[in-house]
């Protein structure tokens, strides 16, 4: 029986949570950018492209490198880079190097994720819910940013961001922490011979519906704070309860899609996810008045869900190649959704940001379009029974 090491995975798990703080705070900033610098929501949304464009580029990059040659030391260096350029956001008042310093931070993060998930694959022994719990603490890390935004930025200006820098500090310690506690086994998976046959059709139509989840997720993030101030004329602490309750769902959503992907099986847990998804976002969108808490909430539980699924998914699917699903499932999936962001705040400057998040709606269906026809890839060699999912028929 594969047995996971608490101590190792939850090194991990808080790790990931210190880096990730970094992706969840550049949205949360971006209220404080339009009304201290009377920022449009085209310029808002520029800094969650920024965020997005190098990390999107760069990260399949990592991945690919993290295939040839276990890289550990990037854990701890990519902490530091990540809070260094959202520390320094807020410092200087042009534009172009607020921009810049967003991208330094997407650069960090991007460099992150790759060889950070390889180590927690090897760790968990390849379980659903090992993953779930080190993608948990990434979750919490976008949860908690907003508070953090809040108390610093909120209380002390932009000019307080260099205090965004403590969660980094402390990320690269437990990053150190966790090389020396996962070096052997981590070296050992790195280092052992590729085994399976990668299935790409199958991952490019994964990825497609990562994308598609991506976008829903990046988006709401950047506007949700300013939609809900609008719906219910509430203030600033209106809009940052919604965007925490966007996040926080990572607390429970990732472990509990674990728990049911070892019930139901994978993909049927990712397909009703999407369909969950859809149905959410329509409630954001067009339903008034405070039970749009409701469906932010319900929309986090759908993208969250499968938010591990989709990593564990794309390695099996790629098997020879885990590095590179790693940084396309676990950061590009985040990131990417950046690039879309700036046409939602063009849309709502030209018409109003309700009109500008409508097509959300269709992006889940989409991507539940594109998970209906995929089948549950086969265990890579090594997996012990006790971490196979085990799944169930369904008409999903």
């Amino acid at each position: 029986m594969s047995i996971l090491r608490p101590k190792p995975i939850a090194l991990l798990s808080l790790g990931h949570a210190c880096v990730d703080v970094y992706q969840g705070a550049v949205a949360a900033l971006v209220p404080y950018f339009v009304a201290e610098r009377a920022y449009s929501y085209a310029a808002a949304s520029g800094i969650v492209l920024a965020a997005s464009l190098l990390s999107s580029v760069v990260q399949p990059l990592f991945g690919a490198l993290t295939d040839r040659w276990p890289m550990p030391w990037l854990l701890p260096l990519s902490a530091l880079t990540g809070g260094a350029g959202v520390a320094a956001c807020g410092i200087g008042g042009s534009y172009p190097l607020v921009l810049a310093a967003i991208a330094v931070s997407g650069i960090g993060v991007a460099a992150y994720h790759p060889e950070a998930a390889r180590a927690a694959r090897a760790v968990a022994g390849g379980g659903n819910t090992g993953m779930g719990w080190f993608s948990l603490g990434g979750n919490l890390g976008f949860a908690t940013a907003p508070l953090l935004v809040a108390a610093v930025v909120g209380t002390g200006g932009l000019g307080a961001s260099p205090l965004l820098a403590v969660p980094a500090v402390a990320g690269a310690g437990l990053c150190a922490l966790a090389v020396r506690s996962t070096r052997a086994r981590a070296t050992a998976a790195g280092a052992a011979p590729a085994a399976g046959t990668d299935d790409w059709p199958s991952f490019l139509r994964l990825s497609g519906a990562i994308v598609c989840r991506s976008i829903v997720f990046v988006s709401l993030g950047a506007f949700v704070s300013l939609y809900v101030r609008q719906r219910t004329g509430g203030g600033a602490t209106a809009g940052t309860a919604a965007l925490f309750l966007l996040y926080a769902g990572g607390a429970v959503g990732t472990v509990a899609g674990g728990r049911l992907a070892d019930r139901f099986g994978r993909v049927a847990v990712v397909r009703r996810s999407y369909a969950l998804t859809a149905l959410a976002v329509a409630g954001v969108v067009l339903v008034p008045g405070p039970a749009v808490y409701l469906f932010v909430a319900l929309t986090s539980a759908g993208l969250y869900v499968p938010f591990s699924l989709h990593v564990t998914l794309g390695q099996d699917f790629l098997p020879r190649r885990m590095g590179t699903a790693s940084g396309v499932t676990l950061g590009l999936a985040v990131s990417v959704g950046g690039l879309a962001a700036p046409v939602v705040g063009a849309l709502a400057d030209a018409a109003s940001l309700r009109t500008a998040l409508l097509p959300l709606i269709v992006l889940p269906v989409l991507g539940r379009l594109l998970v209906i026809g995929l089948r549950e890839p086969a265990p890579p060699v090594g997996q012990t029974p006790a971490s196979r999912p085990c799944p169930r028929r369904t008409s999903a």
